[in-house]
């Protein structure tokens, strides 16, 4: 994860954050508590949480996904635009970091629309595919264990509607992509998985230099 655009310097990150972000109060006291986590760096930079808040809002999600809680605040900037009737299906395997975002979403009054599963997120897609579930969401966000990244884009590909929109977090793995032999399990299976969907018939694709590099994949 990054917490500011990677390589982006610290002055020119807090211009960028003090003439556009628009983070409600709520947010930022998550945002801020996060910081002081031990685990911290799990947590998107607030200009990509503000990316996909635009992104939702842009294509007019109702349904949406998201692989990888920790305490919530990406799950909180989508959740804060849905439609009174959208609904996200939160993935996440902790009861103790989600504890955190249960919190802030009830504080916020978005924890109605946010349906928080407890349980590996493979299963839980598997059981949504199971249900029915195939091509009735709009959005997906993937943002949790690297190893099983393209497991959680084949999934989330069959749940999505034709013009939905998946977005995957850290494709640059602070960097080491671009390593010629890699000894991070992880970043073989991003490095992996960006060459795949540069191939991938299936989706109009783009990749964008936000925070660790956030791919956006479209379905046909």
């Amino acid at each position: 994860m990054s917490r500011k655009s990677l390589g982006l310097p610290d002055d020119l990150h807090e211009y960028l954050l003090s003439v556009s972000l628009r983070e409600t109060e709520v947010m930022t006291r998550l945002r801020e508590e996060t910081a002081e986590h031990p685990r911290a760096h799990m947590q998107i930079a607030p200009e990509q949480a503000q990316f996909l808040r635009f992104l939702v809002q842009l294509i007019g999600a109702r349904r949406t996904l998201e692989i990888g809680v920790f305490t919530g605040y990406s799950a909180l900037a989508v959740a804060e635009v849905l439609p009174p009737n959208g609904e996200l299906v939160a993935c996440d395997i902790s009861e103790e970091y989600t504890e955190v975002a249960r919190r802030y979403w009830r504080e916020a009054g978005v924890n109605h629309q946010i349906d928080l599963r407890i349980a590996p997120a493979e299963d839980t897609l598997t059981s949504l595919l199971d249900d029915g579930a195939a091509g009735t969401f709009d959005f997906a966000f993937i943002d949790a264990d690297k190893e099983t990244y393209d497991t959680y884009y084949e999934k989330s590909l069959q749940l999505l509607r034709p013009g939905g929109v998946i977005a995957i977090d850290n494709v640059f793995r602070g960097g080491r992509v671009t390593d010629p032999a890699p000894d991070d399990e992880s970043v073989q299976v991003v490095r992996d998985l960006n060459e795949k969907l540069h191939t991938d018939e299936r989706i109009e694709l783009t990749m964008l230099p936000l925070a660790d590099g956030v791919t956006l994949a479209m379905k046909r």
